[in-house]
C-alpha cells in the first residue's frame, strides 16, 4: 500500500526513520506526480506480510494503523526529530503485539 503524506507535510524520508525508530518498518516512496526528490519523497510503501506471517487479523492491522498515525502525527508536530515519548510509546506497544503473535509460536 502507497501512502501519501504531502497532507502532513511529512517527507517519506523522515517517516521511515520515525517508523523505524518506533519498531515500524516502511520505506519511502513516491507517490503519482511526486515533486520531491526520489532520495526524500512524498510517501511510505507499507505491506502486511510481516503482520500476516505472525496471524494478524482486521483487528491487529488497526492497531498498527493507529500506531503509524501516532508517529506521522509526532513528525508532522516536531519535524524529522518526531516524538521520542511518542516513539518510544509505539514500540513498546509494537512489542507487546509482537509478543502476543510470535512468528514461531
Amino acid at each position: 500500500m502507497l501512502v501519501d503524506l504531502t497532507a502532513k507535510d511529512v517527507t517519506g524520508k523522515s517517516a521511515e526513520a520515525g517508523l523505524d525508530r518506533a519498531w515500524l518498518t516502511c520505506n519511502k516512496n513516491g507517490i503519482p506526480f511526486d515533486t520531491r526528490s526520489p532520495f526524500v519523497t512524498s510517501g511510505v510503501r507499507l505491506g502486511p506480510p510481516a503482520g500476516t506471517t505472525r496471524g494478524f487479523g482486521v483487528a491487529e492491522f488497526r492497531k498498527v494503523g493507529a500506531l503509524i498515525a501516532e508517529v506521522v502525527e509526532g513528525l508532522a508536530k516536531n519535524g524529522p526529530e518526531g516524538d521520542a515519548q511518542v516513539e518510544e510509546s509505539v514500540r513498546n506497544r509494537v512489542n507487546e503485539l509482537c509478543e502476543a503473535f510470535p512468528v514461531y509460536p
